[in-house]
């Protein structure tokens, strides 16, 4: 019966802090754009290194 007397503060010191943490996500800006990173992944530019692919609407290059 004296664990529910350390164990319920730990509960509920541990919901504040996950609490806490939500809040300050919201206030950082964290879910302002929930669509635009599932946009980004399908239609990202293909000028990183490494990558001998033409960005969109460069015209490719011929070379003889």
């Amino acid at each position: 019966m004296t664990d529910f007397f350390y164990l319920i503060p730990i509960a509920l010191a541990l919901g504040a802090v996950a609490l806490g943490a939500f809040m300050w996500s919201l206030r950082s800006g964290q879910y302002d754009d929930l669509a635009g990173a599932a946009e980004r992944i399908l239609f990202e530019d293909r000028d990183g290194p490494g990558d001998t692919a033409p960005a969109r609407g460069d015209k490719p290059s011929h070379h003889t």
